[in-house]
């Protein structure tokens, strides 16, 4: 593949998909759209784990994520609930996951059983496409109403929340209380950034910035001089390592203890962003058991118990350290981010708006380059 751009490759399969839409079939095209009432899972997890060893006990997952180790966490844990299980995690941005699985989808060589990912629009197509398993796991009648998808097509599995982040040793004192504070002179050259216009979570959260407190607010920014990186991890390291004093754009909790070194904050009256991080079965699954097994595991209350952020996508489980739920905070934009996302020109425009701001993306993704079927 020498000579031919990651980029190109991956957006000939939005091309390729193109003609689907103009009535070439794609494995499992109509299930998502037959119009038949899904009913909630009723069965334990140990009968759902039995399902899913009779078939075979394998199961892939397309997640999206910034780096190949980022859902260790999540892969462990599942196979410490169910050792005698398989589990291919592959972990990519999930602007590239998404017309990777369009590529599979026109080609027949569908990989994943599950994808999970943030771009929260390619959920809306690919049931209007009827590409989705209509599947309702266990507890998905306890689900925040804007986290799953009336007929079973998808639900969110969990949540992530973008703002900005500090080290405290660093702040002495003087901690920044809100964003606005990011502009003060003492923190010109101290500030690291994923690229707003790399990341639609990122880029949501420049836009409430933008809209909040004026386009001046991001000539300013640009002033300080901040550190761009690819990849939501990248502020944290720059600021847990040392290098920089302030992170923006990357994930955090309001949990952590009074003794750490580094704080995440969501001040009220300013504005962060949240979302529920999207999962669904593909019609043409190779392993829906196992599909089913890991989307019942994720939902239930031991696993959203323990939520990295002490956030969860259910509504009887009670959050982690004295937060609200998230869909309670008005600054969090729960709603805001699908809609934002729905509106593909909207998106384009603003990704525009800011690398006139702060200048194109530099640099290779940070997952790697994984071509068109990893995990195969």
């Amino acid at each position: 593949m020498s000579g031919v751009s990651r980029r190109r490759l991956l957006g000939a399969g939005g091309a390729v998909l193109g003609a689907a839409s103009l009535g070439v079939a794609l494995p499992g095209a109509g299930a998502a759209a037959s119009g038949g009432r899904v009913t909630e899972e009723r069965k334990s997890l140990d009968e759902l784990y039995a399902d899913a060893l009779r078939e075979g006990g394998q199961l892939v997952v397309y997640a999206g994520g910034d780096t190949a180790t980022q859902q260790d966490r999540t892969k462990q844990a599942f196979l410490s609930r169910f050792p005698d299980m398989r589990l291919t995690m592959v972990v990519d941005y999930s602007k590239f996951h998404d017309v990777r699985v369009d590529h599979q989808l026109a080609t027949r060589s569908l990989v994943p059983d599950v994808v999970q990912l943030q771009t929260l629009h390619d959920f809306t197509r690919w049931k209007q496409q009827g590409v989705l398993q209509p599947y309702k796991p266990a507890g998905f009648s306890k689900l925040y109403k804007e986290f799953a998808d009336p007929d079973g097509a998808w639900v969110s599995v969990a949540v992530i929340a973008f703002s900005y982040l500090y080290s405290v040793a660093a702040a002495g004192g003087n901690a920044p209380r809100s964003p606005l504070d990011l502009l003060d002179p003492r923190w010109k050259g101290a500030i690291a950034s994923s690229y707003p216009h790399d990341d639609d979570a990122v880029l949501y959260l420049y836009y409430l910035y933008a809209k909040t407190y004026g386009r001046e607010f991001m000539v300013r920014l640009a002033e300080q001089n901040p550190q761009f990186a690819r990849g939501s991890h990248t502020p944290g390291v720059a600021v847990n390592t040392g290098q920089k004093a302030i992170g923006i754009g990357t994930s955090g909790s309001l949990t952590a203890a009074a003794t750490a070194p580094v704080r995440w904050a969501a001040p009220d009256g300013h504005p962060f962003m949240a979302w529920g991080q999207r999962a669904a079965i593909l019609a043409g699954a190779a392993h829906p058991a196992a599909a089913k097994l890991y989307l019942n595991w994720q939902l239930s209350p031991a696993v959203q118990q323990n939520s990295f952020n002490g956030w969860g996508v259910r509504t009887d489980v009670t959050p982690a350290g004295g937060l609200k739920p998230i869909w309670q905070y008005p600054n969090a934009n729960v709603e805001g981010f699908p809609r934002f996302m729905a509106d593909r020109a909207e998106v384009e425009r603003w990704k525009q708006t800011f690398a006139l701001y702060f200048g194109d993306v530099q640099g290779a993704p940070s997952p790697g380059l994984l071509g068109l079927h990893p995990g195969r």
